[in-house]
C-alpha cells in the first residue's frame, strides 16, 4: 500500500492509515484553501483523489475534528516538524544515471559523513563539492548519517520524526537527489542512514492516528515500533515502503539500518526478513544493485545468512568487535564495553573470524555473547576505526587522532584498510581532523532538553569520564563539531591524508576481498607483533603489524617465497622514524626488526 500523497499526471492522492480516527479531513492550506472529507477503506487507511493540486502544495490532516497534524509519510516539512507537509513531484526530476547499475559490496570503500558538519555549509551541495576530493582519495561510496526531518536545524539525525521527509536544513529533496546523480556520475555510490527502531519524541504525532508504537518491548528511547502486536501489518508496511521510496525515487543505492538490535518482532515472518525480500525484488526490477547493511549489537550471523537458508537476508552489517579491538589496543582503555577487550589476541580473533565474541563469555554482558561467523563471506561485514557513535558518544566526542600518537592513528587505519573486511573511515579521519564530533540538537521543548542531558550524563557513567559534558543544545557544540579543512594545508595532516589514499589505492588495485580463506594470521614471539597474508589479484602479500608501545624483534613465520618491501608506515616520506625492517625476506623462520606502532607490506616475488 502506497502511503502519503502519492503525486502524478492523473491527480494527487492522499492516502494515511488511522485505525483510532473517526473522522479525517484533508486540509490544504495553500496556494488554496480547501477542506475535503477522506473516506476509510476496510483496513483503516483513509483516501481522498484530487485533481488540480500542484506540487508545492501545502496540507494538513484534521483528525476528529481536532488538531491539524503534518502526514505521518509527509515527503517535505518546509516549516520544521509541526508545520504543513508538501507535496513533491518525484517524477519531474531529470536523472541523468540511467546506466548506472552500481557495484558489488567487495569494492565498497566507505565514507560517513553528517551533512550539517562536513563542510561550513552543511548541504547536500557542499557536498557535492567535495566528491572530487573524495575520488581523489579512492573513497566509493559515502554514507550520510540520517537526513529524515527534525526539529530544529542541528541534529544527528536520529531525532528524525517524519521518516520519508528529507530535511530542508540540508536542501530538501532536490537537493538529496542533485547529489546523488552527481555521485553516479563520478563512480560513487550512496549510502543513506534509515531508523527503523525508534522515531524522535519532538514532533512525533503517530500515536495519535494509529498504533504504531507497543509497549511489550522497551527500547532505550521507549516503547518499542509495533513489528508483531494487533494493526502491526500497516506499521511494517509504512517502513517497508519508506525503503523502497529512497531507492526508487532517490536512487539510493544501500540503506544502513540503525541498531537492529532493537527492532522487536517475534511474528514468524520477521521484519527484517521481509524488508529483505522486497527490496531483493525491487533490485531485479530495477536492475540495479540494492544492498542493506545493518547495524547490529548481536555478532549474530543470522541476520546476513541468506533468506534461503533460514536467515534475515540483510547484505551486511557492522563488525564493531573489531573496533573495540583495535581501540582498547592502542588507547588501553578498558571501561564500559571496552571492557572485553584490549588484548592483541582480539584483533588477530577478529581478523581471523569476523567475530571476537562468538559464544564466548563476555564480562562486560555478565553472558555469553554472539554466534560463530567464520564461514561467512568477508565482503558480509563493515569494519571501522572510529565512526559517529564511537567518537560522537563519547563525554567531548574526541577523535583517534586526539588520543594516540601519530604512529599509532597509521597503524590503525593501516590495519583497517589492509584487513579482508570493507572499511568505512569517519570524515576527517583521512587527514586526522582535530575538531571532535559532539552530540547535538535543537529541541524546542525545554523539558525535553534537560533530559536528553541528563541522559547523556547517565550514559557515561561506565566509562568515568570526568568533566562537564557539552551542552548539545548550544550552537557552539554543533559548531565545533564542524570539520576545519584548512588543516589539509598543515605537513603533518597532509601526509597522514597521502598515507590513506596510498593504502586504499594499493588495496583497490591488488587485494582481492570477498572470499572465506583469502588471508592467514601468524602468531610470533612479541605478544603485540603479528602478520597477516593477503590473497592478491596478481602477486601475494604478508604484512606485519606492531602493536607495542617500543620497537621489537620478532621472531616471524615468514611464508615460503621470497618477499619484498613495498611499504613501511615508519618511513620517512611519511614522517615516520625512519624504516628498520628489512627490505627483502625469505620464507623461513627469522628475526625482523619492527618500530613501534608500525606495520610493513610485503609483495612475493
Amino acid at each position: 500500500m502506497k502511503i502519503g500523497a502519492c503525486y502524478s499526471d492523473r491527480g494527487c492522492d492522499f492516502i494515511v492509515w488511522s485505525p483510532l480516527a473517526e473522522t479525517i479531513y484533508l486540509k490544504i492550506t495553500g496556494p488554496v484553501e480547501k477542506i475535503i472529507p477522506m473516506e476509510k477503506d476496510k483496513c483503516d487507511y483513509w483516501k481522498v483523489r484530487l485533481d488540480g493540486i500542484i506540487p508545492g502544495t501545502k496540507y494538513f490532516y484534521s483528525i476528529n475534528n481536532s488538531a491539524d497534524r503534518p502526514d505521518p509519510a509527509s515527503n517535505f516539512q518546509p516549516q520544521d516538524v509541526h508545520g504543513a507537509s508538501e507535496v513533491i513531484d518525484h517524477s519531474s526530476f531529470k536523472w541523468t544515471d540511467k546506466k548506472w547499475k552500481g557495484f558489488p559490496l567487495s569494492d565498497y570503500i566507505i565514507y560517513e559523513l553528517h551533512t550539517g558538519t562536513f563542510t561550513v555549509d552543511g548541504t547536500f551541495d557542499a557536498i557535492s563539492n567535495k566528491l572530487n576530493y573524495l575520488t581523489d582519495l579512492g573513497i566509493t561510496a559515502i554514507e550520510i548519517m540520517p537526513v529524515a526531518q527534525f526539529p530544529g536545524a542541528r541534529n544527528w539525525g536520529y531525532d528524525g520524526v517524519y521518516p520519508y521527509a528529507v530535511s530542508a536544513a540540508y536542501g530538501g529533496p532536490q537537493g538529496l537527489k542533485n547529489l546523488v546523480n552527481i555521485c553516479h556520475t563520478k563512480g560513487i555510490a550512496l549510502i543513506l542512514d534509515a531508523v527503523y527502531n525508534h522515531l524522535g519524541p519532538e514532533g512525533n504525532y503517530f500515536g495519535q492516528y494509529g498504533y504504531y508504537f507497543t509497549d511489550k518491548y522497551k527500547t532505550p528511547w521507549g516503547s518499542a515500533l509495533n513489528y508483531d502486536a494487533a494493526y502491526s501489518d500497516s506499521v511494517r508496511n509504512f517502513f517497508i515502503e519508506n525503503a523502497l521510496y529512497w531507492f526508487e525515487n532517490f536512487h539510493i543505492d544501500a540503506l544502513r539500518l540503525d541498531a537492529i538490535d532493537t527492532i522487536y518482532d517475534m511474528s514468524a515472518y520477521h521484519f527484517l526478513s521481509e524488508l529483505s525480500d522486497k527490496v531483493r525484488g525491487l533490485s531485479r526490477r530495477l536492475d540495479r544493485n540494492l544492498y542493506l547493511i545493518a547495524e547490529s549489537d548481536l555478532n549474530d550471523p543470522k541476520i546476513i545468512t541468506p533468506r534461503k537458508k533460514g536467515g534475515y537476508g540483510i547484505d551486511a552489517q557492522w563488525n564493531d568487535d573489531f573496533h573495540h579491538s583495535v581501540h582498547s589496543l592502542l588507547t588501553r582503555e578498558c571501561g564500559g564495553y571496552y571492557e572485553d577487550f584490549g588484548d592483541i589476541s582480539d584483533l588477530k580473533e577478529s581478523l581471523k573470524n569476523k567475530f571476537v565474541y562468538s559464544g564466548k563469555y563476555s564480562v562486560y554482558r555478565k553472558r555469553k555473547h554472539g554466534a560463530d561467523a567464520s564461514h561467512c563471506p568477508d565482503d558480509q561485514f563493515v569494519v571501522c576505526i572510529q565512526n559517529h557513535d564511537q567518537v560522537g558518544n563519547r563525554a567531548f566526542g574526541e577523535r583517534l587522532s586526539n588520543l594516540v600518537s601519530f604512529e599509532a592513528v597509521k597503524l590503525a587505519a593501516g590495519v583497517m584498510i589492509l584487513s579482508p573486511y570493507i572499511p568505512m573511515l569517519f570524515m576527517g579521519e583521512e587527514y586526522a581532523e582535530e575538531n571532535p564530533f559532539l552530540f547535538f540538537v535543537s529541541h524546542s521543548d525545554n523539558q525535553l532538553v534537560s533530559a536528553v542531558r541528563e541522559g547523556r550524563k547517565k550514559e557515561f557513567e561506565s566509562f568515568s569520564w570526568a568533566g562537564d559534558i557539552p551542552n548539545p543544545s548550544d550552537e557552539q557544540t554543533f559548531l565545533k563539531s564542524k570539520l576545519n579543512w584548512e588543516l589539509l594545508n598543515d605537513e603533518k595532516h597532509k601526509i597522514i591524508f597521502l598515507y590513506y589514499k596510498s593504502l586504499i589505492k594499493f588495496r583497490r588495485k591488488n587485494l582481492l576481498i570477498g572470499g572465506k580463506s583469502n588471508r592467514e594470521v601468524f602468531e610470533t614471539n612479541m605478544p603485540d607483533v603479528f602478520a597477516l597474508s593477503r590473497s592478491g589479484k596478481k602477486r601475494n602479500y604478508f604484512m606485519l603489524f606492531n602493536f607495542d608501545s617500543e620497537a621489537v624483534t620478532a621472531l616471524v613465520p615468514v611464508p615460503e617465497g621470497n618477499w619484498k618491501k613495498i611499504f613501511d608506515s615508519a618511513g620517512e616520506e611519511w614522517k615516520g622514524p625512519g624504516a628498520s625492517a628489512p627490505g627483502k625476506i625469505i620464507g623461513k623462520k627469522q628475526n625482523i626488526t619492527i618500530k613501534k606502532y608500525s606495520l610493513s607490506i610485503y609483495e612475493r616475488k
